[in-house]
């Protein structure tokens, strides 16, 4: 989503601000500004498009040489993109960035209307701006009191940066639900959507939680809640540094955080296995984990895509029955939750909004709620009964890879850990399966060496217009992730389908030189995996075969093939799913797409 910057302190600013959007241009965005003080007054720049049009039109303007600011990437949910709609909005005295949604803002709009104010854009957030104007003109004590009286008024999520103009050494932070982080610094102080954007500057932060108010100056920060009780937070120290958030002499963060895998898949397994036993670190004792009657996964997107992959697992090898659902629809269909029930709620960010809520819904209805997280301190982290980090450090792009193979890495551990407990795996079984996961980043490392190859068979396809993937059991569960990471930066029109559902409608779409992408690395099921690649090949679809090496002639059916090392089945998503990153980043590439911000596409969906 979008993306807020706030500095106060001794620099110019402007540069500053500029440097930090860059920092979060991985949120998504269509457009971008800055409202910084320049002479004693607020001057607010703005411009759809990328922060390069930003910077553009601070060039022909001339550079603002203030020492207070805020800056906002923007990505549109009410009013198209254009100039006009983009953040800062402003009232009279006022200027606001904000993330989020207002949920009540045409009854706010109709207010404000009705008093005499009037409106330039088709935004949410310019309510916002112009009900601080109305308070500080109507009783408002102070500019605290302004956004204290706004707030309480407003419903919706909100992360909110605000100027007023009688403050010009004073910046303003508040969230409710969408993130924000206080920055510390010396002689300079941050607001920020996201560590990334201050790492330059500093490592110290402070989490702000629902409604509490920051304020802050060059001097200090002061945290509040909305009727001026002070709050003591603990400062918080970001565990990577500024080189882990760059490129690394890498083209793209994509291709960065594809190699970064093994590492990461290392960095998530490794200080949970001991003397061959599992240790998730979490309050839940095994004869809880026995006890839990159903288990129930949610999740968005690629989050949901592993989850997939944990439901086989969990219900083979902890005889576990498991649901999967996608989080937007979860609190819709009045799901059936009890006390006996685990809830695991995957989440790269732990901010995305439909997922927090699905997880408020459990809490509610007393299941206990076990968070697969990648950030610390994140919304549903910090509100999940237990949580596991999957501690793969700041991916950048987009489009995700390492956060899919490291939450994949703990519906491993998690199926071992619950099967185990169940008494559905012995130890002799469990301690094997725990040696072959060991082994899995020399293997990864191993795929990785054949990404020339990949480039190779992209070039071939790249010029598609529709493809599909297909797959049973395990496979089929990658191929829908497959399936994703081609569209979501390449814009090819692709769908995933049950092998086995082809001749249900969908092999109507198969014409001649149609790709089909076909995975089979599950040995119980290849033959009936191998019988429908052939009905699509007689078809006249180009196969791309997916498959162990050694597997023997499959010149009959197969155009091109990737041939993954030999490896227990359970464990082919971990191997298969780098090809398919690999070939979808290369696919990208070849069509000249914008591989680390594809388009319409925002890393941290904080709105539903």
């Amino acid at each position: 989503m979008c993306g807020i910057v706030g500095y106060v302190g001794r620099e110019n600013c402007a540069d500053l601000l500029i440097d930090g959007l860059s920092k979060l241009e991985y949120r998504g965005y269509d457009s971008a500004g800055v409202a910084i003080f320049d002479e004693g007054a607020i001057r607010v720049v703005k411009a759809q498009g990328r922060l390069a049009c930003l910077e553009e039109k601070l060039k022909s303007q001339g550079w603002p040489t203030g020492h207070c600011g805020i800056g906002h990437t923007r990505w549109a949910t009410h009013g198209v993109p254009s100039d006009v709609n983009s953040h800062p909005h402003c009232g009279k005295h006022t200027a606001v960035v904000h993330n989020g949604i207002i949920e009540n803002y045409i009854e706010i709009k109709e207010f404000l209307l009705g008093k005499g104010y009037t409106f330039q854009s088709q935004t949410d957030t310019e309510t916002v701006a112009k009900l601080l104007d109305y308070h500080l003109e109507n009783g408002a004590k102070d500019e605290f009191d302004a956004i204290s009286r706004t707030l309480r008024q407003v419903r919706g999520s909100y992360a909110l940066g605000i100027l007023f103009d009688s403050c010009p050494d004073k910046l303003f932070g508040v969230r409710k639900e969408s993130p924000l982080i206080v920055g510390l610094g010396e002689g300079e102080n941050f607001i920020a959507s996201d560590v990334p954007a201050i790492l330059k500057h500093t490592r110290n932060y402070y989490l702000l939680e629902e409604n509490e108010v920051a304020t802050l100056t060059a001097e200090g920060v002061t945290i509040t809640d909305l009727d001026r009780n002070p709050i003591e937070k603990e400062v918080l120290t970001a565990t990577w540094d500024i080189e882990a958030a760059e490129k690394g002499g890498y083209p793209h963060f994509m291709l960065k955080e594809i190699f970064e895998q093994p590492s990461a898949f290392s960095n998530t397994v490794s200080p949970r296995l001991r003397d061959g036993k599992i240790d998730l670190g979490i309050e839940l004792t095994d004869e809880q984990l026995k006890n839990f009657k159903q288990i129930h996964i949610v999740a968005c997107g690629t989050a949901m895509h592993a989850g997939i992959v944990g439901r086989y697992l969990i219900e083979k090898l902890a005889r576990i029955p498991v649901n999967v659902d996608v989080a937007s629809e979860f609190r819709y269909r009045d799901p059936i939750l009890n006390k006996e029930d685990l809830v695991i709620i995957i989440s790269q960010s732990g901010e995305t909004a439909d997922t927090l809520a699905a997880m408020r819904l459990a809490k509610k209805h007393g299941a206990h709620t076990l968070a697969v997280v990648n950030v610390v301190g994140s919304s549903i982290a910090r509100e999940a009964d237990s949580v596991l980090y999957t501690w793969a450090g700041p991916e950048i792009a987009v489009a995700s890879t390492k956060a899919y193979t490291v939450q994949l890495s703990v519906m491993y551990l998690l199926a071992f850990k619950l099967g185990l407990c169940k008494g559905t795996l012995s130890q002799a079984d469990a301690v094997a399966l725990i040696d072959e996961l060991a082994g899995i980043p020399a293997q990864l490392q191993s795929i990785l060496g054949h990404a020339e190859e990949y480039k190779a068979i992209a070039e071939k396809y790249c010029r598609a217009e529709d493809m599909f993937f297909i797959g049973r059991g395990l496979d089929y569960a990658l191929s829908q992730e497959g399936s994703l990471k081609l569209k979501e930066i390449s814009y090819i029109h692709s769908e995933a389908y049950a092998a086995g559902e082809l001749k249900h409608g969908t092999i109507s779409l198969i014409t001649d030189g149609v790709p089909v992408i076909a995975l089979a690395t599950q040995q119980r099921l290849c033959e009936k995996m191998v019988s429908n690649i052939k009905e699509v090949k007689a078809r006249g679809a180009d196969v791309l075969f997916i498959c162990y090496e050694g597997y023997g002639d499959c010149s009959e059916f197969a155009d091109s093939v990737i041939a993954l090392p030999q490896s227990n089945d359970l464990f082919a998503p971990l191997l298969s799913i780098i090809p398919m990153q690999l070939f979808a980043y290369y696919v990208a590439l070849l069509k000249g797409c914008d591989v680390d911000k594809p388009r319409n596409l925002a890393k941290s969906v904080t709105v539903e």
